[in-house]
This record gives C-alpha cells, structure tokens and sequence, in this order.
C-alpha cells in the first residue's frame, strides 16, 4: 500500500472511497470492503481518500479516534492500494467543490464509494447528487448495529466519554484486527 500526502496521485482507473473514516469503524469497513472488492472485481487500483485531521477535529475540536499511523495499518488490513491523505486545514477549506472534483479525475475512477451524508468543498456546497453527475457514484447506506442505532464516529466518543470501552470497541470492531 502506497501513502501519497501531496494529493499527486494519477491512476489510469481505481475505485475510490472518500471520507474522515476516523476510529474506521465497522460502518467504515464495510464501505471500505465493498470499495476494495469492486477494485478487485475490476482488476484496478483501489483508493482511499481521506483526512488529517478529520474536519470534526479541525472545526469542532473533537477526540480523534485514530491516528494517522492507526488509520494507514488499518486501512493495510483492509487490502486498500492508495492513500491520499489530504492535509485538512485553512487552504483546504478554501477548496471548492469543482476544484475537488478536478482532482478526482487524476484517479480516474470507475467508481467512487461515499456514504449517504458526503458533503464536500468549501462550505459542504458539494453533495453527493454533484458526485454523481460526474462519477459513477454508489452510496452506501448507513450501519446499524444490533439495537437498531447508527454506527458513527460521534456514537462511539460518546461511548467512550460514558467509559463504555466495551460498546466502542464492538462498533470500532476492534476484534477484526485483533492480530494488529
């Protein structure tokens, strides 16, 4: 797996799947695995792009589930080819949506992987209705775990604020890389 934090990556085809993926809990890992599959069905380059920090880091100073070293040996497991770590900042908000979607094209994707809430370029003016008028676009619905309740990043900080390591720790479905 290849690691590319200049946003210089061409690809003649790929599968991509965009997003914070802080924690890559078990509703990350499912997108992340239908991307990678698809990838290999193709016989191209699969490619996660995604952030450092996560924006509800940067914006709302929010507990980083994982590290940027967690995250890459993660998404290793997963069996991801590339990963753009986009540097989250000032300039990059200043990004907007046209020119965010000028750079997708360098991977040249057959398909791009989002989940059902992705907004993106300056102030979320990009959605994912813009997405697909561009790029074959799936959106993969949201994971629910077994009570019926979302699986999401914010879930599991709260769990963890509430010291119910046990319940993050099954939506992180930490137990799949228990060999990390």
């Amino acid at each position: 797996m290849e690691v590319i934090k200049n946003n210089s990556l061409h690809l003649k085809q790929s599968i991509v799947t965009i997003g914070a993926f802080d924690g890559i809990h078990i509703g990350h890992q499912s997108l992340i695995k239908k991307a990678v599959r698809r990838a290999r069905q193709c016989n191209i380059s699969s490619v996660v792009y995604t952030f450092d920090p996560p924006p509800r880091a940067f914006f709302q100073n929010q507990m980083v589930l994982t590290s940027v070293e967690e995250k890459v040996h993660f998404l290793k497991k997963l069996g991801i080819d590339y990963v753009i770590l986009a540097r989250f900042d000032k300039d990059y908000l200043a990004k907007s949506a046209g020119d965010f979607l000028k750079e997708l094209e360098a991977l040249s994707p057959k398909e791009i992987w989002v989940g059902p809430n992705f907004q993106f370029g300056k102030g979320k003016r990009g959605t994912t209705e813009d997405l697909a008028a561009r790029f074959h676009t799936f959106i993969h619905p949201l994971v629910k775990c077994a009570n019926g309740q979302t699986v999401s990043s914010t879930r599991i900080r709260n769990l963890l604020h509430q010291q119910k390591e046990h319940l993050a720790n099954e939506l992180l479905g930490r137990e799949l890389f228990a060999s990390v």
